[in-house]
């Protein structure tokens, strides 16, 4: 498996190759570190490709670690889901999961020596007054009067914030940088807050938890990250994090190194607004389909490989790119279940066709490769019978100049059997159509006659044999290119309405057992998985991956 790719730059990897081949660094160590407070997204598929894709290419390893300084917003449920999804990708994390809350003691003892060493203090100041004394972009800050409180005053008082004598937003403890530095993040940067929350890590044990910027860097060198690999939005932050490696007796200084974050199209990325789908009920769970989770792309039909495959096409840069169109996620999915996923037949909208010239007890059954370029799968066993199920697009009273699927008194060959001819439509008392009667030309199975043209091609299902199934058909979840772009309007008014349709569907046979998660090419129709918790034998869930068209291969080879 591996990350690299000739068609897209990654100046990480480039990086990270000279210093291997100049010395600079004997053993590359990254690490994946989410915050446990949410479902990982598409965003952090590219970084879980990255940074345990250089480990892998260089041969070093890659930590899977929990930022677990915010319990309040923390569950297990999201660490269940973080490691599954890592996994189902396909990479492998050294040694044991880990936890920042695994050194919390450490980092107490650290901010103990900052305190001793004159670098921070407890600050009683509001968290209003935090603000406003941090000062803005344009005009520095201004210190806290409890700045210059002693050392044994800071001890003391840190150590009984940490036995929950204080409420919360009471005290904090505060690094002593720099009030008047150009960037804020180093004007005198909260260490520690009052925090009367269960840990799901260390129980009841805390009432004062590190803030993130205090807790990265100082777990990056415990662990001896070589790289720590993070978004530009951290860029402004890695003063602080070598201000804190520079200033405490870590055992390891790691490098860190921003790049730029993955914005897709017609998707949302913000942890909190994709919560606040959830919670809203607008999607079902973080695992809706429509979702940008990996979970949700999951039980979608996306495979890892496509994923990994996406990763690789857009490349890693400091440059923000702007939007990563859609259409090339959909291409490299696209890609990948052309190869693979076996081929079969499934009418979205039945309507039914009475064959008058075939018996009733008529049965052929033909034997259908499973997919056309793969040997090594199985053949379907196609039944055809007298009575059958096309799809209802597939047939018009009165169709246009260039319609070649079926019409009255014209022909179409059923894929993979016969040529036949609408003769007669049924129609019940309201008009609407029942049935279509039809004949078969029986010379005409595996060949086209000489001086008989028949362009067209439709498929089809045995009526007596097809297996029924509710198919979900999934669209983008919004309607606009950058549905939180205005910060001031509501990104939900970009919901579209149209986002999820369910049909009550008829597929052939070879369907019936399929399991949860396969993936099928629904011939003329797009690409569909068996759902992974819904679809079970005797009640088939399938739900649309992707169409068969590919935008994206077209537009880039016309650039």
């Amino acid at each position: 498996m591996s990350t690299e790719t000739t068609s897209a730059p990654n100046f990480i990897r480039n990086q990270v190759r000279e210093e291997i081949e100049t010395g600079k660094v004997a053993k590359i160590v990254t690490r994946f570190p989410p915050e446990p407070n949410g479902f990982l997204h598409i965003g952090h598929a590219k970084s879980i490709c990255l940074n345990f894709g250089l480990a892998e290419k260089f041969g070093g390893e890659c930590h899977l670690r929990f930022d677990d300084t915010n319990p309040a917003k923390e569950e297990q449920a999201y660490i269940d889901a973080i490691k599954e999804d890592v996994t189902w990708l396909g990479f492998e994390w050294a040694g044991k999961v880990r936890f920042a809350s695994d050194y919390f003691e450490q980092l107490y003892a650290w901010a103990q020596h900052l305190i001793r060493e004159d670098k921070a203090y407890v600050d009683d100041l509001t968290p209003d007054e935090i603000r406003e004394y941090r000062g803005t972009l344009t005009e520095p800050g201004k210190p806290s009067p409890y700045r210059d409180r002693s050392a044994d005053e800071n001890l003391d008082l840190l150590e009984r914030m940490r036995r929950g004598e204080f409420a919360e937003g009471e005290k904090v403890l505060r690094a002593k940088i720099d009030m008047a530095s150009p960037n804020i993040n180093l004007r005198d940067p909260i260490l520690y807050r009052i925090r009367h929350a269960r840990h799901h890590q260390t129980g009841d044990a805390w009432k004062i938890y590190p803030s993130y910027d205090f807790t990265h860097g100082q777990s990056d060198a415990i662990e001896g990250v070589t790289h720590s690999i993070c978004t530009l939005e951290f860029e402004d932050h890695r003063p602080l994090y070598e201000w804190f490696l520079a200033n405490l007796p870590v055992p390891a200084t790691p490098r860190q190194i921003e790049f730029a974050r993955l914005n897709l199209d017609y998707t949302l990325t913000s942890k909190r607004k994709l919560k606040l789908l959830v919670d809203n009920g607008i999607v079902d769970g973080w695992d809706d389909p429509r979702m940008p989770t990996i979970s949700g792309m999951r039980r979608r039909g996306y495979t890892p490989a496509s994923l990994r495959k996406f990763c690789e096409m857009i490349g890693v840069t400091r440059a923000d790119g702007g939007l990563v169109e859609m259409a090339m996620l959909t291409h490299a999915i696209r890609s990948d279940l052309e190869d693979n996923a076996p081929r079969a037949m499934c009418v979205l909208k039945p309507l039914k066709v009475v064959l008058t010239n075939v018996d009733e007890d008529h049965e052929e059954v033909y034997e259908v490769p499973g997919h056309p370029a793969r040997d090594d799968m199985p053949v379907r066993k196609v039944p055809f019978t007298r009575e059958l199920w096309i799809d209802s697009d597939d047939f018009m009273e009165e169709p246009p100049k260039k319609f070649f699927r079926l019409a009255p008194g014209k022909e179409v060959r059923l894929r993979n059997s016969y040529v036949i001819r609408c003769d007669e439509v049924i129609k019940n008392d309201s008009g609407d159509i029942e049935e279509l009667r039809c004949s078969v030309d029986f010379d005409t199975l595996g060949k086209n006659p000489e001086g008989r043209k028949v362009k067209g091609v439709i498929h089809w299902v045995s009526a007596s044999h097809g297996v029924p199934m509710e198919v979900r058909l999934y669209d983008n979840l919004f309607m606009v290119e950058q549905p939180d772009r205005d910060k001031d309007a509501d990104f939900l008014d970009h919901l579209n309405p149209e986002s999820l349709s369910v049909c009550q569907a008829i597929g052939e046979p070879s369907l019936a057992d399929a399991a949860a998660e396969s993936r099928f090419q629904f011939e003329r129709v797009g690409y569909f998985c068996a759902d992974r918790y819904a679809s079970q034998a005797g009640k088939l869930v399938f739900n649309r991956t992707v169409g068969l068209k590919d935008s994206w291969a077209k537009i880039k080879k016309k650039g």
